[in-house]
């Protein structure tokens, strides 16, 4: 699994010549750069769209930080990047902040799904299931101890340990952070009482900051668990989640299953394809925690040379041909071509203005 080495990715830009009419278009005479910022889930695939359409274009350079959903929200509708990655969609204040930055709206929609693991680091367990509600008291520090009856009672083949559990989490504001408490908040209500939000809101544990501090915490200590992007869990344990009366492990057709019955959120901008994802759902075979990650851009730039570039790059990113990029770099799940068309009505939308 490609792994982000630096804090900015950075490679000359191109559209894949032949593979996508609509990123391949005009590419060679593409120049100039474009910045973004956000997600650090969905850096694995940033790597490889950016690797991806870096063939044609050479005097043009796309750059992405992955500082994570909170910083890539507030630097995208501050003005301060030409584009976002985020792992939740704006919410009111942010919605309000884009428009009066970008002038003329912006659009939004999610070009990349991807399931969270609850991943673990107990040798000698190499399976574990686990529902919401003890996932739940896992993490508010309800459950300490490996051999809980709890856990076991879900595990009777499993001969756990009574090794104290190390609830791992995000210290920075984080999209995995609210997909994953936005899971506990709904499919156990009852042991999981705080709001979603994208900052951790539980007391205890250890924090740890962005996707990869979270692996390197969980791969440091014995029995460690923690919630990670798929993409990233590595050689870690990963716990099956309870949904009705199966366990469900994850996969990319599974986290593509929650997202087809997904409901649309009304009362949106014209672009914002934003969705509510059913995380209390019992429908066999669907992986509940999954991390819808959005992209982020102005519908009007004030030169043609950053439409271009944003409009060429988003393209590839959306393309048949750049989902399964990402889907082989970062084990994502493709968009549907439903969600593909919604997303290139956003990207032609993109002018001069």
């Amino acid at each position: 699994m490609a792994a982000i080495t630096a804090a900015v990715l950075a490679l000359g830009l191109s559209a894949c010549g032949g593979e996508d009419s609509n990123a391949a278009e005009g590419s060679g005479d593409l120049a100039g750069a474009i910045a973004g910022a956000g997600s650090s889930a969905q850096g694995a695939a940033m790597q490889a769209w950016i690797a991806g359409f870096s063939s044609v274009a050479p005097d043009a350079t796309v750059s992405y930080d992955p500082i994570g959903s909170g910083g890539g929200r507030e630097q995208f509708a501050a003005g301060g990047t030409d584009f976002g990655g985020s792992d939740a969609y704006l919410d009111e204040d942010e919605v309000e902040a884009a428009n009066e930055t970008c002038g003329g709206g912006f659009a939004e929609f999610p070009a990349y799904i991807s399931p969270i693991a609850v991943a673990y680091n107990l040798p000698g367990v190499d399976t574990l299931n686990l529902s919401a509600s003890v996932i739940a008291q896992i993490f508010d520090l309800k459950i300490t101890e490996w051999n809980d009856p709890a856990i076991a009672d879900l595990n009777p083949d499993v001969d756990l340990p009574g090794t104290a559990i190390t609830a791992v989490h995000r210290s920075d504001e984080s999209g995995t952070t609210e997909n994953f408490v936005d899971y506990l908040a709904k499919a156990a209500p009852e042991d999981w009482p705080y709001e979603v939000s994208g900052d951790w809101p539980a007391e205890g544990g250890e924090a740890a900051p962005q996707t990869q501090g979270v692996a390197a915490a969980l791969n440091a200590g014995e029995g460690t668990i923690g919630y990670i992007d798929a993409s990233q869990s590595g050689e870690l344990g990963v716990a099956a989640v309870q949904v009705g009366e199966d366990f469900v492990e994850y996969s990319p057709e599974a986290s593509a299953a929650v997202v087809d019955a997904a409901e649309v959120v009304e009362g949106r901008p014209e672009h914002s394809y934003a969705i509510d994802l059913p995380r209390d759902t019992t429908e066999e075979g669907v992986y509940p925690i999954v991390l819808v990650s959005y992209q982020l851009a102005c519908l009007t730039y004030e030169d043609q040379e950053t439409v271009d570039l944003v409009k060429a790059f988003f393209s590839h990113i959306v393309s048949e041909e750049g989902q399964q990029a990402s889907a082989e770099n970062a084990g994502s799940a493709p968009i549907s071509d439903n969600l593909r068309e919604k997303a290139s009505a956003a990207i032609d939308a993109i002018s001069v203005g």
